[in-house]
Formats: C-alpha cells, structure tokens, sequence
C-alpha cells in the first residue's frame, strides 16, 4: 500500500508490505506513479480520469453507479461503508494475516543487543553477522558465505549509514580484533563512523574532509595484498581459513562509494582487483551508494553477490542491484527508515527485512572489552618536518623520506650520484630553499649568491671548477629576471654547459625556481631529476611538469613529489655550514702612473670626478681637441666624443687604463673593441669597468667621496 492514502488504511497489514503489487489510494486526485501496479483515484465531477484508470466509475446516487470500461457501460450497485467499518475490516486483515501468514504488522525490530545474542559462533571459514530482522526473527548474513563482497543502496534517509554501523559493530561483537579488522571510509562529508573510532578492530575512518590522507591509505591496500598472498604461501594455506590465527580478515566499508571513485577514478580499478582477489586473501567490500547506474562497474559487481537495497527513488537502480524493481517501492514514511530488501548469494527472490539500530551503549560496551587492536593495514603519514640530522648518511646526499603507501613503505631518498643535475620547482613558501640548504650542507656545495653581480661572477667560472664540486643555485628565475637580456641568456648558457657537462666533469648542478618560462624551463627540461613541491593550483602543478592527479592543495613545507612519489625533504639545522660563492667583486680604482681614459656621461658626476683627481695633483683634459694620451693624464668625456677619437681610443686600447662607466653599457663594445660581455654591474650604483692592457675587464666602483 502506497504512502499516499487515507488515514483509515494504516491499519492495514498491507501498509507495512516491503513486496509486492504497489497499490494507490488516492482520495484528492492527482498524478498516478509510474510504479503504481493498482492506482484506485477520486477525481471531481467532469474532471477527466488519469491515463491509468482503464475502469471510470460514476456515481448516480447514494448506492448506484456506471461503470465504464472496455468500451462497455453498466450499472451498478455500490455498497458504502462507513469510516468506522473500514477500520474495522483493516483490522480484521491484520489479524487474518497473523494467523495465516505469521505476519505481525507494526511489530518493534528485534534490538541490535538481542540478534548479537542470536548470532551463531564464529567460524574460521565465515563471517555471520545479525543486524536486521524479519518478523522478530534474526536473520543472519553471512559475509563470506554470502559474499564475499556486498553492494548496499538507498537513498538519503533511508538508512544506510545504520545499516553500515550496526554490521560493524554487530561483526565486532562476536569477534576479536585479530579475527576481524575493519577498515571504514566515510566520503559523503558527516561523521558516520566517528562513534566506531574506540573499537579496537577498526583500523581507521577515513573521510573527504582529507581527501589526500583517505586515498593514500587505500593505495595501502595494494601492500596489504601483497602481504597477505606472502603469508598465505609461507604457510602453503590456500586461503584466509586455512592460515588459523596468523591472518585475520580485513572488511573495507565504503560510505558513498560513487563520491570516492568520482573523486579518483584510478580507484575504480584498485577495487576490482580486490573484488576478484579478495575472498582467498580474506579481504571484503561493503560498498554503499544512493544508486546503483553508473556508480559500480561490473568487475565489482561479478564478485558482490551479496545485495542489499533500501528505499530507492528509480526502478532501474533496484533492478540493477537485486533484479527486481521493488527497492523503488519501498515506503518513505518515517516509520519504514531502515527497511531492507536482502537477496543472498542463494537467495532466488530479496527478502524484507528491518535493519536494527545500533545504541551508543554497545559500543561502549565492546570497546570496553579490551585486547590488542587489529593490525594496522598502512603506515602513518609522513611527518611535517623530518630533521636532516636524524637520517643523515655519509655515503649518500640524503633528501627526505620517500611515501609509498602502495608498497607500506617509508624510505629515504638519496641524490644518486650518476643524476649529476637536479631542479626543485615549487611555488611561494613551498620549502624550495630549504630542500637547496639541506644539499648543499651534505656536499659542501657553492652556493651561488642572491645578488646579481655575486650571482653572476659565481655562475660565469663553473668551468673553473674541480671534480667533485656541487653547485646551487636558488630562485634561478628570479635572478635570470633581474639580469638584463644578454646577461640572462650567458647565464642560463654557463649552467646548460655545466649541466651537459657534468657527468664528465665530475660535478653537480641544482637549481631551484618558483616558474618554467623561456630559457629557465629549457635548462630544467634538460636535467636528470625534478622535485616538484607545493602550488596553490593545480594549473601550476601541471605547468611545472607534474601530474594534474597528483596535485594537493596546502602541502606542508617541504613536501613534494619526485616522479610521482611523495615525499617529505629533510631540513638541515640551523648551524649547518653553507659554502656562498660570496658576493660580487668590487674593486676600486683611483688614477695612478699609467695614462688612463676615463669614458662617463657628462653631468654633476663627472664634474665631481675631475674636481677631485684634480685635488689630489692629477692632471685632467678633455678629449675633446686632445691629441695624445701621456702617462700619468687622465682624458675624461662621453662616449660620442672617444668614438669620434678613434687614433685615442686605439691608443687607450693598447696602452691605457680604459675605464667605462657602467651607464655607457650600451656603447661599451664599440669602446673596447670586444664581442664579451663585461662583468654585470649593478646600473645606478656608481658601477664602471677597468680595462687594462693583457687583463679581463673587472667591475669597479667610480665614485667621487
């Protein structure tokens, strides 16, 4: 019997059916479900009957009737009944249906506490629980018998999440931790199994609200499969029963199953090749979702005989998990929450049955029982800090600990030594210069400096280099910004060389970057190995070269992955000594004996480098007009004016000290008659470049103090 209906029908045994034809009573009209199997309506007079009513009844009088239908009319007597006699012959249903039938409509659940009781022993070779009843009866499920795997659907409010719990627990009571190991994921966002946490066989509850930490546990379960087949071989036992007390079972619940694989569909796969191994390895799914299309492929399906299906709202679900379609038509009434439909592996029709729910004291009660807790099937999390000290080794360039969860690993990582580059890319705050501190304090790396003219004087004698060396250099796209074009581009070639080269060389190269752009990607695309650590976006994890599944938001510092293994990068103490390349080098020039030609912007600057080599006796002119360069004179002008005296220049070239000021960069080739690039110097910083006879042009300071 329908929900919809008068008051007078709830006396009915039919109100409480879970099967059968699905009837409609309907004393105000409206739309016939498309369920419906018999839908009886009242419409108003004229009012066009539902296209489901193939038989109209209209009444003419009190106790007469036509009846129209099959393209025939009749009329017909009706005898009316009162409320009170409808009520009546309910309840006269009930009791016939009592007695008949053994059927007792609106009778109270059995407790969870009475069909723990009810369960048989525990057997090595099954796992029976008592969770729901029928007509006061225990009905048991059996989760090896029956399964190994089952599949549970329903629809919001329907019960599901008692359902799961009162298995559990139900399963806890009538086992040790040893004999049965639970492993629940909650991924519909509540706190379903939170109330399970005291109970020693629960391994763990694992939620969305840290999506990263859920799934890396259940990647776990590939080592746990692994592990269980080496015990069962070192026993000769063919599966989990003949393994005795060595080798308990592992049941995986699953909350909203279509919400974990919808959040990782790579999962789908893992748990199909758990469906298929499980049974010998003595692993079970219980998997639960509000419906059934789309949601559960058929390799779990093909070994999930174990079908249970609460209240829900689409036929299609219902036949798809029990064959049938009443699922669809179980009540939605408060008082039917919790109603079951169970079709066994044996079972050729599902049969009704009224899930219990579990009380807050039985879990206490358990819990308080005791014993060792069931084994753990994954290692901790990583740690969000890992001491360079603790797992420092003298063989090996140590750099954190590696996170395998499908191997139920935790390992150090080392700098292999025939990876002679390495580049750590991550995003701000990320840890990429404590990953570069925690190298180079294990190598006695140079450490190429921050500023730009240090950066680049260190960066531009890698070639001088012994074997042996390591180099660092952090925040490479920062520094290559700052540097101007060409600057940049013999920078990032120096480091290419270095790169290509180091494996011959015997040296190592490792650069840190916050983004990939230009030259910078193309130096890093080049090298051996990349770590990439933390990015607020996925679009950036991408960008850096790594795996759009693999990215995860708010990563601890100094989190990262190599390839695709997490990794937690060690941190060196505070004390550690770091090698710097130092800053740059600065010399300072004066005039001395040797003729100098002296090449700046006229302007105030100038003016006071004249006044004061003239304080000091040195004799100043101007090019202009000029005709020789003598020893001990000091010639001072633009660069138009020198380049107009090329006779001078040349002179100055061969037997001067030619000084250019740093803002004549743009002129400075055409001044000194090279192709090179000069040091970098630092513009607006009274920088300038000495040029002397036999010598490389080194970066000074032309300043007037």
């Amino acid at each position: 019997l329908g929900d919809e209906g008068p008051s007078w029908a709830d006396a009915a045994p039919h109100r409480h059916a879970a099967t059968g034809h699905l009837l409609q009573l309907s004393e105000d009209g409206g739309l016939v479900g498309a369920d419906v199997d018999i839908p009886i309506v009242v419409v108003a007079e004229g009012a066009p009957p539902p296209p489901r009513c193939a038989a109209v009844l209209r009444l003419t009088g009190p106790a007469r009737a036509r009846l129209d239908i099959d393209g025939r009319t009749h009329d017909v007597d009706v005898e009316p009944i009162s409320l009170g006699q409808a009520v009546q012959a309910a309840n006269m249903l009930t009791t016939r249906a009592e007695s008949a039938l053994g059927h007792r409509a609106g009778e109270a659940p059995l407790p969870l506490d009475d069909l723990i009781r009810l369960a048989p022993a525990p057997r090595p070779d099954a796992l029976v629980a008592s969770f729901a009843s029928v007509t006061a009866e225990a009905l048991a499920v059996d989760l090896v018998r029956d399964g190994p795997h089952a599949v549970v659907i329903g629809v919001t409010g329907s019960g599901k999440s008692e359902l799961l719990t009162s298995w559990v627990v139900s399963l806890c009571a009538r086992h040790t931790p040893q004999q049965v190991a639970f492993l629940l994921v909650d991924f519909k966002g509540g706190r379903t199994f939170d109330p399970l946490l005291p109970l020693p066989h629960v391994t763990g509850v694992l939620t969305d609200l840290d999506e990263a930490a859920a799934v890396r546990a259940i990647e776990s379960l590939r080592a746990e499969v692994r592990h269980r087949e080496r015990v069962l071989g070192g026993l000769g036992a063919r599966d989990v029963a003949e393994a005795g007390d060595a080798l308990g079972r592992l049941v995986i619940v699953v909350d909203e199953y279509a919400a974990l694989v919808a959040a990782q569909p790579g999962l789908h796969d893992l748990f199909g090749d758990l469906a298929a191994r499980g049974r010998a390895l003595g692993i079970h799914l219980v998997l639960s979702a509000q419906r059934a299309a789309g949601v559960f492929r058929d390799a779990v399906l093909a070994n999930a005989p174990l079908r249970i299906a609460l209240r829900v709202t689409d036929a299609a679900d219902s036949r798809a998990v029990l064959g049938v379609d009443d699922a669809s038509r179980l009540s939605g009434r408060p008082h039917a929450r919790g109603v079951a439909l169970i079709r066994r592996a044996g079972d050729t029709v599902p049969q009704a049955a009224q899930v219990a729910r579990c009380e807050g004291g039985t879990i206490e009660e358990i819990a308080g029982r005791g014993g060792d807790p069931a084994r753990r099937p994954w290692l901790p999390a990583l740690p969000p800090r890992i001491d360079l000290d603790g797992i420092r080794r003298a063989d090996a360039v140590v750099l954190g600990i590696a996170d395998e969860p499908e191997l139920q690993r935790q390992s150090p990582v080392v700098w292999h030594p025939a990876d002679t580059s390495l580049a750590v890319i991550g995003g701000p705050y990320s840890g990429r210069s404590s990953v570069l501190r925690t190298i180079a304090d294990q190598t006695g790396a140079v450490v190429i400096p921050s500023d730009a003219e240090g950066a680049w004087d260190g960066i531009t004698r890698l070639a001088d280099l012994p074997a042996g060396s390591t180099v660092v250099v952090d925040d490479l796209d920062a520094l290559v910004a700052r540097l101007p074009g060409e600057y940049g581009a013999q920078v990032l070639d120096a480091l290419e060389s270095a790169v290509r080269g180091g494996r011959a060389r015997g040296i190592r190269v490792c650069v840190s970057a916050q983004r990939l752009h230009g030259g910078v990607a193309r130096l890093i695309e080049g090298m051996h190995r990349r770590v990439i650590l933390g990015f607020a976006s996925r679009a950036d994890h991408v960008a850096a070269g790594g795996e759009a599944s693999d990215h995860v938001a708010d990563l601890p510092v100094g989190r990262g992955r190599i390839g695709r293994t997490l990794v937690q990068f060690a941190v060196a103490s505070d004390e550690a000594t770091v090698r710097s390349a130092g800053a740059g080098s600065v010399l300072s020039w004066q005039p001395g004996r040797r003729a100098a030609a002296v090449v700046l912007p006229a302007g105030r600057r100038s003016r006071r480098l004249v006044a004061q080599w003239e304080s000091w006796g040195v004799e100043v002119a101007t090019v202009e007009g000029a005709t020789e360069l003598r020893r001990g004179t000091v010639l001072v002008g633009p660069p138009d004016a020198w380049l107009a005296q090329w006779r001078l220049l040349a002179q100055a070239r061969a037997e001067a000290d030619l000084i250019v000021d740093a803002a004549c960069a743009a002129e400075y080739r055409a001044l000194v008659g090279a192709r090179d690039l000069p040091p970098f110097a630092l513009p607006g910083a009274d920088r300038a470049w000495w040029n002397a006879p036999d010598r490389m042009p080194r970066r000074i300071v032309l300043a007037a103090d």
